[in-house]
């Protein structure tokens, strides 16, 4: 399988979905957005772009399985299956709050193949494929070389505030003060690619699901940076936790975490 070619075409249909969801923005009728949960929304728009992203993937690789945010498509436990969110960030996207992306990964049992993120409000293509590094926009990116005194850190707010509410209070309190400023973006999708990038130095969240996260995760590993659960464990996919950092201060993080999940 020749991973380079599937990632660039998996690229161009992260775009066109995005472009998809650029243009739905503009006549976007808030009437038509539905609650999953409490705080948890879905709208026309994060179907259509899922609905496109199954039937464009499954031209490229007929063989594989889905996992999707939306249930467009299943899994079957085939050897390969495509992990999908085709509108990371919907809350922001509601407000016309950047970022919002699209999120795709290829993976085969606890391997993620490859990961393309594009972030419709930049327009920048976040990609990578297992053993060749990670770009945007054809430029090579790495994660940083910061310390943990002088990090900017990502601690985001997950849905399930009942469950999270505490273990975000004790991060924050745990951080706040100890390193150079904590930001929350909305979207776990691109604060993975911030981190892979550079821009932020780690990033942090509980509950969430794979298609939050899986393209991410491996952005942020072939950018030279360390991805695992709260656990500590690097075999990740079936979890629902994420922790991403330049690897400099990846056990500091981990200490706190303990503490913080006592409660889960």
């Amino acid at each position: 399988m020749d991973l380079k070619t599937i990632t660039l075409s998996v690229c161009e249909i992260a775009r066109q979905a995005g472009q998809y969801i650029e243009s739905e923005r503009k006549r976007f009728v808030e009437d038509r957005v539905e609650r999953k949960r409490s705080h948890d929304y879905v709208s026309y728009v994060d179907k259509g772009s899922e609905r496109f992203i199954v039937e464009q993937t499954r031209l490229l690789l007929p063989e594989a399985g889905f996992v999707t945010e939306e249930g467009s498509a299943t899994y079957g436990n085939e050897q390969y299956f495509w992990v999908i969110d085709p509108l990371d960030g919907t809350t922001n996207f509601i407000h016309q709050y950047a970022p919002y992306c699209v999120s795709i990964a290829l993976c085969r049992g606890r391997e993620v193949l490859l990961g393309v993120v594009y972030d419709v409000t930049a327009h920048e293509c976040f990609y990578a494929w297992q053993g060749g590094g990670a770009w945007c926009n054809g430029q090579r990116i790495s994660v940083s070389k910061t310390a943990l005194d002088d990090a900017l850190l990502c601690i985001q707010l997950p849905y399930d505030y009942k469950a999270y509410g505490p273990v975000a209070q004790h991060l924050i309190n745990s951080f706040y003060g100890r390193v150079a400023s904590i930001r929350m973006m909305g979207s776990a999708a691109m604060a993975l690619c911030y981190v892979a990038a550079g821009r932020l130095d780690a990033y942090m969240e509980c509950y969430i699901g794979q298609w939050d996260f899986m393209a991410g995760a491996l952005l942020v590993k072939e950018a030279g940076g360390t991805v695992t659960d709260y656990d500590g464990n690097q075999f990740f996919m079936k979890g629902n936790s994420v922790v991403a950092s330049n690897g400099l201060f990846h056990e500091d993080i981990l200490r706190e975490l303990p503490n913080a999940t006592a409660n889960d």
